[in-house]
């Protein structure tokens, strides 16, 4: 339903540009680019004794969002984030592999997305301990020999960022519908 995303650079979009035509043989590469920190399912956003048979509106379930990461949110300073390299998942928890991704390294980052999944049920085999802080290049196909591999030894110097803000991602509007600042 909806997730909360940290913030990226202009120079993560540029630095997949300047890897997309890498990129030939996945079946589908991302136009978009996002860090996920946790996300949240339906039961994150109804109230207690709620039944599950209707979803409330788009504006009441973010509404009881952003309520809800109130708590856990409170006591989050801006951190620092770092893009390091490529890396990827060959049989990725779900959808179609292999994965590539640019690698983050953020330990404000994970100590928030352990946080939240106190707070919020972690979505299994891809949150809690199974957490991979990334930003997804592209997905699943049949790169050809070597693909894969040329992305992972390539080198570019380190994207270094402060995160002062989170995003919430409304992926059925496909847009931004609440910031938290930090």
């Amino acid at each position: 339903m909806f997730s909360l995303n940290v913030p990226i650079p202009p120079l993560i979009p540029r630095l997949a540009t300047e890897l997309h035509p890498k990129l030939t043989g996945f079946d589908r590469v991302r136009d978009r680019h996002t860090l996920v920190c946790k996300r949240f399912g339906v039961k994150d956003v109804r109230r207690d004794g709620e039944t599950s048979g209707n979803l409330p509106p788009r504006t009441v379930a973010l509404d009881r969002l952003r309520e809800r990461l109130r708590p856990p949110l409170t006591r989050t300073s801006p951190f620092d984030v770092a893009v390091t390299g490529v890396d990827t998942f060959d049989a990725p928890a779900a959808g179609s592999g292999p994965v590539v991704y640019l690698t983050v390294e953020s330990d404000g980052l994970v100590r928030l997305h352990r946080r939240l999944c106190a707070a919020f049920a972690p979505i299994e085999e891809i949150e809690g301990d199974d957490y991979v802080p990334h930003v997804t290049l592209a997905r699943g196909g049949d790169p050809g020999p070597g693909v894969v591999a040329d992305l992972v030894a390539g080198e570019f110097d380190p994207i270094r960022w402060r995160a002062h803000a989170l995003d919430v991602w409304d992926p059925a509007a496909r847009e931004v519908a609440a910031t938290v600042e930090l």
